[in-house]
């Protein structure tokens, strides 16, 4: 009988097979969850014949949500169950290229969800503030558009710098080379590194400020009404919506946080830190897409309607 090849070789342990388990709930759950936001506006898409600019951000952040939890899927399976795959040319380049593009894609997509709704919702008296909330409605399909092209550049020079460092790990292999081979794999992954942290930031920048002048505009409304002694119903509605922007701002510093640990663990062994870090990676695309499917009317109105579908045909049963 002849012996397989070791890039179809399987491999996988009983803790590799639990920690792949977790994931795969954690990937089912919030595919699922983007799946059905990208099908309600769909369709409303279609029945309407138009989207406005909050639907449109909603469905591309639905839509590169799912591939960016796709492609990670595809990644932790090959790691656990077939390592030797990632080592056959250009497939870790291609997942890497795909996994940060998508990645980029999603943080900046919402980067832009939370801009818009401050400049939608905050009350700031600035000309410029004004100006925004006047033209923003045409500004988010080149927004959407501008966060595309700059995250289909990043992949594109992440996959080119690693593509660069391998080939001089492999060329320079001579002992009077070493050192130099050394060098220029740690400047170009310091490189990468660089420019994956830039990324991270820049879209954490806009979200927090966003975050925080939302925050401070809720405030101030809500500290009038209280001078001013105007209904209960429409301040405990500020203050619901003070607690969905502190709690979005809280979520989205968490993973910063462990978006820039990844980037600090990358070159170490696997262990708790970066399980517990994959983990929270991997939740954080549902958990943050279902606040927005309970902060929206018409995906909160169309879950709910299957909910009760669902339960008559259980009590039906």
């Amino acid at each position: 009988m002849e012996a397989c090849h070791p890039a179809l070789q399987f491999n996988v342990t009983s803790y590799g097979a639990t920690i792949l388990a977790i994931i795969t709930l954690e990937v089912f759950v919030g595919m699922w969850i983007n799946a059905f936001i990208v099908c309600v506006l769909c369709i409303a898409w279609v029945k309407k014949k138009i989207l406005n600019s909050n639907e449109k951000i909603l469905l591309l952040l639905g839509c590169s949500r799912i591939s960016y939890l796709c492609i990670l899927w595809v990644y932790h399976f090959l790691s656990k169950i077939y390592p030797n795959y990632l080592h056959v040319h250009n497939i870790f380049q291609l997942l890497a290229t795909f996994q940060t593009f998508f990645n980029y894609s999603n943080l900046w997509v919402s980067a832009c969800l939370c801009g818009f709704y401050c400049i939608k919702i905050a009350n700031f008296r600035n000309s410029f503030f004004i100006y925004l909330k006047v033209k923003i409605d045409r500004m988010v399909p080149w927004l959407l558009l501008g966060s595309e092209i700059l995250a289909l550049a990043m992949g594109i020079v992440i996959c080119a710098l690693m593509e660069t460092a391998q080939s001089s790990n492999i060329t320079l292999t001579s002992q009077e080379n070493f050192w130099e081979a050394r060098i220029t794999m740690d400047k170009h992954f310091f490189s990468s590194f660089f420019l994956t942290g830039f990324g991270y930031a820049a879209s954490f920048t806009a979200v927090f400020f966003a975050a925080v002048f939302l925050l401070f505009s809720l405030w101030r409304h809500k500290h009038t009404m209280q001078t001013s002694s105007m209904k209960d119903l429409s301040m405990d509605a500020h203050i619901r919506a003070m607690k969905s922007v502190l709690s979005f701002l809280v979520m989205y510093s968490i993973n910063f946080l462990c978006l820039v640990l990844t980037i600090i663990y990358a070159m170490k062994k696997e262990n708790t830190m970066t399980l517990l870090i994959s983990i929270y990676l991997y939740a954080f695309p549902g958990i943050h897409s279902l606040i927005l499917i309970f902060s929206n009317p018409k995906l909160k109105k169309a879950l709910l309607k299957i909910l009760s579908c669902v339960k008559c045909e259980f009590f039906i049963k």
